[in-house]
Parts: C-alpha cells; structure tokens; sequence
C-alpha cells in the first residue's frame, strides 16, 4: 500500500461517513449514526497511514522532509485534525447526532485535495524558506487550530437548524440541548484559539529564522491575526458580556470564514511570502 491508496481510500469513506451520519439524522435510525462513528474512525486510520506512508516516500525520494509543504498535504492533514478531535468530542459527550454537522467538513477538505485539479499531490523538495525544524511544530498548532475552528463552526450551524421548540418526535428534538450546543462550541473555540496562539508565535520564530523579522504583515499573517482577533472578541463576548446562542454562533460562523480565507483565500487571491502554502 502506498500513501495514495491510502488517502484515496481515507476520501471514499470520509464519504460514506457523512452519508451515515445524515442518514442518522434524516431517517432517525440511531444505528447509523454509530456505524458512522467506526467508519470514520476506518477513515482516520487510513488518513493516517497515508500521511506517514507519505512521509516515508519523501525520504526514499531523497527530499526526507514532514508531509505539510503544500496544499494538498495541509488539507489532508486538516481532515486528520477535524476527525480526531471530532472523534475525541463524541466519545466525551456521546452526541453523536451532531456528526452531521461535522463529518462533511472531513470529507469535504480532502475531497478538494484529492479532485481539484489545481491542487498537485506531487511530493517535491521544500523551498528554502521551509527547510527549518519549526515546519512541524508550526504547523501542527496552526491546524489543530483551524481543527478547533471547523468543529465549532459545525455546532454553531445548529443553532440555525434547531428550532427554539421542536416538535416532540421530530427531527430537530434529537438534537442535543442547547446549553450542551453552547458549550462544546465554546471549548472548541477555546481549543482553537490556544492552538492558534501558538501557531503564531511558532511561525513568528520560524519567519525571523527564514527572513530576518519575526513580522513582516504578509497577507497570511495579517489574515491570520485578524482571525485571532475575531476569536478573541468571541471569548470576550462570552465571557465579559455573557453572550450565547445564536448571536456568539455568528461570530463563531465570522471567525470560520475568517480561517477559510486565511487558508484559502489568501493563496489564491493575495501574493506573498506564504503563497508557496
């Protein structure tokens, strides 16, 4: 096995994944969203094999360097990230409807990956700006992060699907309560916004090792501080003002889209340091 097969393979059960958990949800059947617990836990095993078969490659290909260079190493790497952290929140909580809201993230990121034709698995020898030992731990903590990020922006969408009084029996009524919904978007918001601290700082270094400065305001850091900053006013809302609901889930929702063009938007609209990514 390869690390293509492997991420392959992660891809077209990431799929059935979702598929279980939406069927869960939309035909009430509570056993298939336990099958999509283990088929996304198969999905993560596979995921995770491709990245070390990759990683392995590398060194046999002479560039011998961590599986997070490019774009399509990071995405499938932020699917990783998502499905652990996801799998860690049912197994504490065992609210495993709210997979429905989550699971599609997974699949949908290393689904980009693997059919955007823009987006190259070639694996390549690093340019010199990223031959450094702060590679991993940079981004390691920038996507556990964005991780945090996606799976609170997951639960937040449930506020906008949740009626305030569902019908007993209904759909919605399987939903988990709203003060549980509160409070896991809460803590991952608090995960991710730790992670993403130190992302920064460790990229910080890395940047005065790589260029001389720790900041030099390239799009992708200034996006990057900007999305700090919009998760910073969510705890501040939370916590000194007492927000909750749906008014803190759209800065949740704010926040997320903030993540998506800092990862996204900037490589593809903006020029900079970081336009390798």
């Amino acid at each position: 096995m390869n690390s293509s097969f492997a991420l392959s393979s992660a891809t077209f059960i990431y799929a059935l994944t979702s598929v279980f958990y939406i069927g869960s949800f939309a035909f009430k059947k509570n056993i298939l969203a336990r099958a999509g617990f283990w088929v996304l836990l198969a999905g993560l095993i596979f995921n995770t094999a491709g990245i070390i078969l990759r990683w392995v490659e590398s060194y046999q290909m002479g560039y011998g360097h961590a599986p997070f260079s490019n774009m399509y190493e990071s995405l499938v790497f932020f699917s990783w990230t998502v499905a652990v952290l996801y799998l860690f929140v049912e197994l504490k909580y065992q609210e495993s409807i709210i997979g429905v809201f989550v699971s599609p993230l997974v699949f949908l990121a290393i689904a980009y990956a693997s059919f955007d034709p823009s987006v190259s698995s070639k694996i390549s020898p690093l340019i010199p700006a990223l031959k450094s030992n702060w590679l991993i731990a940079h981004v390691i903590t920038c996507f556990l992060g964005y991780a945090g990020f996606a799976v609170a922006f997951g639960f937040s969408i449930i506020y906008f699907v949740k009626p305030r009084n569902p019908a007993p029996g209904s759909i919605s009524s399987r939903l988990p309560a709203w003060d549980i919904i509160d409070e896991l978007t809460y803590q991952m918001v608090v995960f991710g916004f730790l992670f993403l601290t130190i992302g920064i700082i460790t990229g910080a270094v890395w940047a005065n090792s790589a260029w001389g400065k720790y900041w030099s305001w390239d799009p992708k850091e200034t996006w990057s501080l900007i999305t700090w900053f919009v998760y910073a006013i969510f705890m501040h809302l939370r916590l000194m003002r007492g927000w909750h609901g749906k008014n803190l889930a759209l800065v949740s929702i704010a926040g997320f889209l903030a993540v998506l063009f800092t990862y996204f938007g900037v490589n593809y609209l903006l020029s900079g340091l970081h336009s390798y990514g």
